[in-house]
């Protein structure tokens, strides 16, 4: 059953349509599922709250401190968040009652060690201490699946540490690696490589099994320049989406993904990695189905 608040914002827009003036949805209520403070995704969500709030004269969605993709998605099913970013290998694990918004922007899979560390694959992370996220996160889910592919899981010691936890560790010698998937460059491992010396693993051996796991992951490069590296680093990259409620109505979906992308500048100043949201791959969400509203907002474009 739809709430109140987003019928009315429904009967808004329709309104407001009609007497030709911009989506109107005063009177409802956002809730925006973001990440840890500070981070990427909460970072975007303030950005987007601010713009959403000015542009579509809606009260300033509240933002929602989380532990990542898979919190965000259960706070999304139990209906206590109705927009929330999530990691695109996650939202495609279970689709039923969800849909998206758009694709917005790139994350990319890190495996790092010290410079001055013996390890030079990730198979000779065996019997090692690796960071592998916070728990309930998205880079826990993705550490699980590269354990899997590489026949690890069970054979290191893992550490249920985000990264703000883990690059001291990693630091100080309490753990011997750390597992993150974020933009590049990621700003803490770029301060670390220069303080302390850091590497990235390639995992060119383990990326078709990861493909297999999923349609969402590509392989990517993470080149030289983003953290003065001696060479090239082979890795995987996956897209977050914006995901909200199948039942979302279409006019209150439409609204939300035009005010997005007129708010790119704004997004892209409060967070490198926006610069990668886009309209022509944002509609890219298979095996997520994008939101119907979502759809109108697209097909209206090309006319």
């Amino acid at each position: 059953m739809r709430r109140p608040g987003v019928l009315a914002a429904v009967i808004a827009v329709v309104c407001a349509l009609v007497a030709g003036c911009g989506p109107d949805l005063s009177g409802t209520r956002v809730r925006i599922a973001a990440g840890l403070n500070g981070g990427v995704y909460d970072k975007l969500a303030e950005a987007l709250a601010d713009a959403w709030a000015a542009q579509l004269d809606t009260e300033r969605p509240e933002i929602l401190e989380t532990e990542g993709s898979p919190d965000n998605i259960g706070r999304i099913r139990a209906g206590k968040a109705d927009v929330a970013f999530v990691a695109a290998d996650v939202a495609t694990e279970n689709t039923a009652g969800l849909a998206a918004l758009a694709r917005v922007h790139d994350d990319y899979l890190h495996v790092i060690v010290r410079a001055d560390s013996s390890v030079k694959s990730f198979a000779q992370l065996r019997g090692r201490k690796v960071a592998i996220g916070s728990p309930d996160s998205g880079v826990e889910f993705l550490s699980k699946q590269l354990l899997k592919a590489s026949g690890l899981t069970g054979a290191i010691d893992q550490r249920n540490l985000g990264i703000n936890e883990a690059l001291p560790a990693l630091e100080t010698g309490q753990i011997d690696a750390v597992i993150w998937s974020g933009g590049v460059p990621t700003p803490s491992i770029t301060e670390r490589v220069r303080t302390v010396g850091l590497r990235l693993l390639d995992i060119t051996d383990l990326a078709d099994a990861l493909r297999a796991t999923s349609p969402v992951y590509r392989t990517a490069t993470i080149p030289v320049t983003a953290y003065n590296l001696s060479e090239p680093v082979t890795t995987l990259v996956l897209p977050n989406f914006l995901v909200v409620p199948a039942s979302m109505s279409d006019d209150v979906a439409e609204a939300l993904v035009r005010g997005l992308f007129d708010a790119r500048d704004q997004l892209v100043k409060a967070a490198g990695a926006a610069l990668s949201i886009d309209v022509h791959p944002a509609i890219e969400t298979s095996p997520l189905p994008l939101h119907p509203g979502a759809l109108r907002y697209f097909r209206a474009l090309k006319d």
